[in-house]
């Protein structure tokens, strides 16, 4: 019964179509100590007005190593079912907070950040790194975890399609 509430959260009625040009950036391994954050994974999704489909590429740091090895950007047809995934991201992203001030305190708990970027929407969370940190004015609601761990679902539903 949980997934299904989880599911009627992530096709509310405010999702929107699609921009025609975006940008979601989404790195695991977002909170730093002394140093900074060591990622565990980036993942890129971008489309412009021109194309016809979205660029996706994946570097993934595999286990024991220092640093994420990239592998070559692949291409995802922009059909109706990549379009609602889209929709649905910028959708939820336009509706949960982030951090304040920037970079203060992970509110999500995931340890993963996601950077969105369209006409519609600039977004963006993270976490401490190297000295900073501290405190985030704002927190997230059960609710905001919910819908922001359905986004990074979909990031990575995006990323697996290609």
């Amino acid at each position: 019964m949980h997934g299904v509430i989880i599911l009627s959260l992530s096709t509310h009625p405010h999702t929107t179509m699609a921009p025609s040009e975006f940008y979601v950036r989404l790195q695991k391994g977002i909170v730093g100590g002394f140093a900074p954050p060591t990622p565990d994974a980036v993942y890129s999704v971008s489309k412009s007005n021109d194309q016809g489909h979205l660029l996706v590429s994946a570097a993934v740091r595999p286990e024991g190593t220092p640093e994420v090895q990239n592998a070559a950007p692949k291409q995802l047809n922009h059909d109706d079912d990549t379009g609602k995934l889209v929709g649905e991201l910028e959708s939820i992203l336009k509706e949960i907070p982030t951090e304040q001030p920037p970079g203060s305190e992970d509110i999500y708990g995931l340890n993963t950040g996601i950077a969105w970027g369209s006409s519609d929407l600039e977004w963006a969370n993270g976490g401490p790194a190297g000295c900073s940190g501290g405190t985030s004015t704002v927190k997230a609601t059960e609710e905001d975890k919910k819908k922001f761990k359905r986004a990074v679902e979909i990031v990575e539903q995006l990323v697996n399609k290609a």
